[in-house]
């Protein structure tokens, strides 16, 4: 490979994704985004040191964001790493539940997408093509949208509901009709309104459908 990644490549290995992208990493101009389900995505052995120190670079970018799964959060050597990037200018969020794929977007002209492990190691697919780096940010970006900010995130600053409120959401998630959800859970028919009326409020949802998108990026549906 040359300057660039043509179209589509699949390659195998942390070994050969480094040497095939430290360049491209090293001549990031404008921003770097990147969704992880944890720190080592990125940085396994044989790679760890260059692909980690390029990654978490944020002094040579206009924007450096990163999307990572709550996991990333699970010992404070992570999260004070986190911390140290947001210190340095990147923003950081946390994701509501773990996430299903794991991309690098470089300057909205190259995407890599870490498949799965194998025998041959760990699967990438880099691509130039404009129609798929365009998609797969602006995946990205919808999954950014919802998610938390990593201090509020560390803060717990995300809506508490109480034993009575998940009731009423899982109400709410059933279908069932007011009436009937009210009838299920001992309340009058104006009680139930209420609280689905605070739930909402709580939710900061404008309808109920609305309520139980927002419960569930917040991982408030179990």
């Amino acid at each position: 490979m040359r300057d660039a990644v043509t179209e589509v490549v699949t390659i195998r290995g942390d070994l050969e994704l480094l040497t095939r992208t430290a360049h491209l990493l090293s001549s990031v101009r404008e921003e770097f985004v990147c969704a992880a389900r944890d720190l080592d995505t990125w940085s396994r052995p044989g790679a760890r040191q260059a692909m980690a120190a390029r990654a978490g670079h944020t002094q040579q970018v206009h924007q450096v964001r990163k999307l990572l799964s709550p996991a990333a959060l699970a010992d404070e050597h992570s999260r004070a790493h986190l911390r140290e990037l947001v210190d340095q200018g990147a923003l950081v969020r946390i994701a509501s539940a773990p996430l299903p794929h794991e991309t690098i977007v470089i300057d909205r002209r190259l995407a890599i997408l870490a498949g799965l492990d194998g025998p041959g190691g760990r699967e990438y697919t880099l691509t130039t093509a404009p129609t798929l780096v365009g998609g797969v940010y602006a995946l990205f970006d919808a999954a950014w949208e919802t998610a938390t900010d990593l201090k509020a995130f560390l803060r717990g600053e995300q809506p508490r509901l109480d034993a009575a409120g998940r009731t009423v959401l899982r109400a709410l998630g059933s279908g069932a009709t007011d009436e009937k959800a009210a009838r299920e859970l001992g309340m009058s028919l104006r009680t139930y309104r209420r609280r689905v009326a605070e739930l909402l409020t709580t939710l900061d949802a404008d309808s109920r459908f609305q309520a139980g998108i927002r419960a569930g990026e917040l991982g408030l549906n179990g």
